[in-house]
């Protein structure tokens, strides 16, 4: 049985997710490559002559939205192919033609009449390759090389596996977020640092550009007025005050507007004014804090997984219907879970008010059950630095680096996110290396926000929480030793309670955690788990939450909502009246 969403079914393939897809660095120039294109599968790196078909990019061929339905295996070649025709007035004299790629899973090769452009290896980053020197007058042809050895190599992959099956999901591959271009001027804006600094009262601003010379006009305006202005050299940061500063919450989601002009080049961003951080309360116990008060963060796992688009969503209208479902049932907090989405994602959540935990994808080879299983039922914690790092699947040195390197671009990538609070290098110990060390060196790339250096277990004492997953054990508070441990603890993966929905559901196996035959048995045993376990441990310490989880995917039948988001499991009233309970003692 293949599910479709609603947003699915009602997928124009000439309209193919058309929205600006950077809405942090916005300019006027967008032309969008979305649409048919056509793609060949090959068993060598030779660009056939014949193509096998049509595909709609930017879904994966093996997403029933491609129009494909094929894996593609290691050592296969994926290719893309079409004509563009540049409108007219598109490319200005002297200006430079970019094309970029939201994300290619896995490493990608890119060609335009003939002529390498960009690629890059990393299937969660963006692609940006300056094609002008190639281009030529009426219709050029573009040409996409793609492979992906998926979960045999020490690559990120997430949660994909060729032989998917429980908590591992159909691997997918090449393009699968939006592709455009744009057109710039010579000396241009290439992305902008805003790090909000509320006890100051003003915003920092550093602009960098494609020739580090030459001033730029900052404005930031609220409400469209402009409340603070200044000029600065590109590559210097400069500080803006702002008067009357309106913080940024969830319950008041408020954002000022930013616009940068660069000789010929203007750009539009925005900026919330918060903080985030971990300090005691009135009693000294640790907590999380939103703009310098505890605040207590209850959320649920996010993977984002489609069932007729697998990584990609079929519009952007899916994405908000996401987050709007979980702010109406109470959650203050998305667990984006080894993913990273298409910036508008996190654009919706800035705007409407989601505060975001940010997994890094993992990576290395095969994961042995001692280290990623065993702990589920027993207090194991193994150290994952020198000789234990083959037992982690992290013996590969070139590996390490990679995954290094992409965090850093990752943070970079998201750094201007107003709702990223939180940092999650490693989960269950996929791929885990150096945890704490990696915590430290996330924490000097960006001060600013909140790190979890090992959710779930094989804590190394790094990072600024203590992380446990509890499934199947009843959850208690761990012993706190003042003075020795000021992290705050979270509760960042429980729940995991499982019903099948017939009809909505992805195939016959069923994974959970504890099973349900009704509505009304699930809607107990939930409201009875938060009011026996949970609620219980927020006075002694609880400082977040993490339920498992927003919707089912695959075999996990775990979901809040059927995976094709047709279905809420439980009634609305019930998970909101649980959400309320959630909430820090008062003073």
């Amino acid at each position: 049985m293949t599910l479709t969403t609603r947003w699915g079914e009602a997928l124009d393939p000439d309209q193919v997710l058309p929205e600006y897809p950077r809405p942090q660095l916005v300019r006027d120039s967008y032309l969008n490559l979305n649409g048919r294109w056509a793609y060949a599968i090959t068993d060598d790196a030779r660009e056939p002559q014949r193509y096998d078909g049509e595909i709609l990019v930017p879904f994966s061929p093996e997403a029933p939205l491609s129009g494909v339905g094929r894996q593609l295996l290691p050592g296969q070649t994926l290719w893309y192919r079409r004509t563009v025709r540049l409108p007219d007035g598109f490319h200005r004299p002297g200006h430079r033609v970019l094309l970029h790629f939201g994300a290619v899973d896995q490493t990608c090769a890119v060609r335009l009449n003939g002529v390498p452009v960009g690629g890059r290896t990393g299937g969660y980053l963006p692609v940006r390759c300056d094609v002008t020197d190639a281009l030529c007058e009426g219709e050029n042809v573009l040409v996409v090389e793609v492979r992906d050895d998926s979960d045999t190599s020490w690559h990120a992959r997430g949660k994909q596996k060729l032989r998917r099956g429980g908590i591992w999901y159909t691997a997918q591959s090449g393009i699968w977020q939006t592709v455009w271009a744009e057109c710039v001027p010579a000396a241009h804006v290439e992305r902008l640092t805003l790090t909000p600094h509320l006890a100051q009262g003003c915003v920092e601003v550093t602009v960098h550009a494609s020739a580090e010379a030459g001033a730029a006009e900052i404005r930031i305006l609220a409400d469209g007025a402009v409340v603070a202005e200044a000029s600065a050299v590109a590559g210097t940061a400069v500080r803006l005050p702002l008067p009357a500063v309106r913080p940024w919450t969830p319950e008041d989601p408020f954002l000022y507007d930013v616009t940068v002009d660069y000789g010929d080049d203007r750009v539009r961003g925005y900026v919330g004014m918060r903080s985030f951080g971990v300090g005691p309360d009135a009693d000294g116990v640790p907590r999380l804090l939103l703009n310098g008060e505890p605040y207590f963060h209850a959320g649920v796992l996010d993977q984002g997984y489609w069932p007729d688009g697998l990584y990609t969503a079929p519009s952007d209208a899916a994405l908000v219907a996401d987050i709007v479902a979980m702010k109406r049932l109470g959650f203050t907090m998305l667990r984006k879970h080894i993913k990273i989405e298409p910036l508008r994602w996190y654009h919706h959540c800035d705007r409407l008010g989601m505060l975001v935990w940010q997994d890094m994808v993992n990576g290395g080879t095969g994961y042995r059950p001692l280290v990623v299983t065993a702990p589920v039922l027993t207090p194991l914690r193994l150290p994952d630095r020198g000789r234990w790092r083959r037992w982690f699947g992290r013996a590969d040195a070139a590996g390490r680096a990679e995954f290094r390197a992409e965090l850093r671009e990752t943070v970079e990538h998201l750094r201007n996110v107003v709702s990223v609070a939180v940092w999650v290098p490693f989960n269950e110990g996929w791929g885990q290396f150096d945890a704490a060390e990696v915590a430290r060196e996330v924490a000097a790339l960006d001060p600013t926000r909140i790190v979890d250096h090992a959710s779930g277990w094989h804590d190394q004492g790094g990072g600024d929480l203590r992380s446990l997953h509890v499934y199947f054990r009843r959850f208690r508070v761990p012993r706190r030793r003042p003075g020795r441990d000021a992290r705050a603890l979270v509760l960042s993966e429980y729940g995991g309670y499982t019903l099948r929905v017939d009809g909505h559901s992805f195939g016959p196996a069923e994974f959970g955690y504890k099973r349900y035959r009704g509505a009304d048995g699930l809607a107990e045993a939930f409201t009875r788990l938060h009011d026996e376990q949970i609620v219980p441990a927020i006075p002694d310490g609880l400082a977040a939450t993490v339920y498992t989880q927003l919707s089912d995917v695959e075999d996990e039948l775990n979901g809040l909502l059927s995976y094709d988001r047709r279905v809420l499991k439980l009634p609305e009233e019930v998970i909101r009246r649980v959400n309320d309970r959630l909430r820090l003692p008062r003073p």
